[in-house]
């Protein structure tokens, strides 16, 4: 597996939460604390359930 470096996980996560933000359904299940849209892509980015692919 690769790498991923910083700054394509800011893109990951920024890409993910504007989807969150735009009504896209989250693919984690929902706590209270985590309705803040980048809180939420990061915590699916820990959760490698992003459907979001780096080509390199």
């Amino acid at each position: 597996m690769v790498e991923i470096n910083r700054y394509e996980k800011a893109r990951i996560i920024g890409a993910r939460a504007l989807q969150l933000s735009l009504g896209a359904p989250p693919l984690v299940e929902v706590s209270g604390d985590a309705l803040n849209p980048v809180r939420l892509a990061f915590a699916e980015f820990e959760k490698n359930v992003i459907p979001i692919a780096v080509v390199h």
